[in-house]
């Protein structure tokens, strides 16, 4: 008998002897000996944990190699993972459910997370569709701007707020009954609370256009409100917040403490926050109707807000932001950086997002106080930024510039103007800008007659027509 190593040294001796083709023969006969699929033959929970690893992308192409690996390569739950690795949502999909090719339902997760992205590339890349224009309102302003489901929802100091369709563009109805201008609202569904300069907030069903309730009670305008489940806190120039009963119109509760108008507020159900033109951020109980905290810091007047329950972001005509803790009350960070009023901000996953009129946009983590990004550069706005919206990775910040400029989130890179008015640079001013998923809606308009005040939708949800690779 022939030890290992003589087997070997004979193989070896052989393959020498051996023309081309005979080597190529051998290949062919060995070769299968080698090729097993691994991904087959293991139990079903060990092969969807080995698929874990692999990208979005190789899972489709895995998919294409057989049977037995498209059926593992399309479980809902591995799918689900990869959704939530990317922080998407179902709610993005659910509308449009997909079959494929050959009749069989695509799996629930991967169908949620192809469109997602084909959106994004969307929104990304742009394409050459014209935004739907919605015209209304004659030549006045539109002051505030919400969008739910497929209601858009604008309000103007022409005193009144029309209903749109954001799919036929068609205006359904207009809430009448305000005698001053519309300042503020907000939406949920289909009611709709609007305060107004007449100093009373009215409640409305946009789906028939009804007049639900007229709240009285404040002795000045209405400047700012939020929504918070059944409930709404407004904030007036008569320097009090008033927090209502959205079902029953009743006033539940009124604070007062502020020595001058409250120009911003948020809710979220179980503390307001309000800040005012006396430079003072106040936290609330609403139930005890007690003042918590008095914020001071600030040496001008308070202008934005933002509130997650854990830190209170306040801006302001001092050129500054400052990070309060809303459970000591206590100022964690100044952010400085921004050379005039902060008008706008976002905040998000310890996030935030800051508008300024110095026509910068800049990113911040709440937590250090760093500022990440300023959005900045040639692309850049040429005038005050109005308003800001989130989008998934992005951010969207609209100007008096007559643009609506979109960003990334993660790298502070300009990626595109997505709108972009005739009149930009002459007067053309986007006011408002509210985005879902798959819509931005733009209020835009000028002060000087140049440019016609108008809604503009854009769409960037696509049919599922591409092939799953693309």
């Amino acid at each position: 008998m022939w030890s290992g190593p003589e087997r070997l040294l004979a193989l070896d001796e052989l393959i020498d002897r051996c023309e081309t083709n005979q080597v190529k023969h051998m290949m062919q006969v060995i070769e299968p000996q080698f090729q097993r699929d691994f991904i087959s033959l293991l139990p079903k929970e060990l092969a969807l944990y080995v698929l874990t690893f692999l990208a979005p992308r190789d899972l489709v192409q895995a998919a294409q190699t057989c049977r037995s690996w498209r059926i593992l390569s399309e479980d809902n739950l591995l799918w689900r993972e990869k959704c939530r690795e990317e922080g998407i949502s179902e709610g993005v999909a659910s509308h449009r459910r997909k079959c494929g090719r050959s009749g069989a339902a695509v799996c629930r997760w991967k169908s949620t997370y192809i469109e997602q992205h084909r959106v994004e590339n969307n929104w990304r890349r742009g394409d050459a569709r014209e935004p739907m224009v919605l015209t209304g309102h004659d030549d006045h302003v539109i002051t505030c701007l919400q969008f739910s489901g497929d209601l858009i929802v604008s309000g103007s100091d022409d005193n009144t707020l029309k209903v749109w369709s954001s799919i036929s563009g068609k205006c359904l109805r207009t809430l009448r009954g305000h005698t001053g201008g519309v300042w503020c609202s907000q939406m949920a569904v289909a009611t709709v609370i609007s305060g107004s300069t007449d100093r009373t907030l009215r409640v409305w069903d946009a789906e028939s256009g009804e007049c639900v309730h007229t709240l009285y009670g404040h002795t000045s305008t209405v400047r700012c409100m939020h929504l918070h489940g059944n409930r709404v806190v407004s904030g007036s120039r008569d320097s009090t917040l008033r927090v209502w009963d959205v079902s029953s119109g009743r006033c539940e509760h009124v604070l007062t403490g502020h020595v001058a108008a409250v120009r911003c507020v948020q809710y979220d159900g179980r503390r307001v926050v309000s800040g005012g033109y006396d430079y003072m951020v106040k936290v609330w109980d609403p139930e005890t109707e007690a003042c918590l905290h008095t914020l001071q810091g600030h040496t001008n007047r308070v202008y934005s807000l933002q509130f997650d329950g854990v830190f209170v972001v306040s801006g302001s005509l001092d050129t500054s932001i400052r990070v309060w803790d809303a459970h000591t009350g206590g100022c964690v960070h100044t952010l400085t950086g921004h050379q005039s009023l902060t008008s706008g901000m976002k905040l998000r996953d310890n996030v935030l997002v800051s508008g300024n009129a110095d026509s910068t946009v800049r990113v911040w983590d709440v937590r250090t106080g760093q500022c990440l990004h300023t959005l900045e550069g040639p692309n850049k706005h040429q005038s005050a930024v109005t308003c800001l919206q989130f989008c998934g990775g992005l951010v969207l910040s609209s100007s008096d510039d007559g643009t609506v400029k979109l960003w990334d989130l993660r790298s502070g890179a300009w990626l595109r103007d997505v709108v972009a008015l005739q009149s930009r640079g002459s007067g053309g001013v986007v006011w408002r800008i509210r985005a879902s998923d798959t819509r931005l809606v733009c209020a835009a308009g000028s002060r000087n007659g140049t440019e016609e005040t108008k809604l503009l939708v854009l769409d960037f949800d696509v049919d599922d027509t591409k092939d799953e690779t693309d």
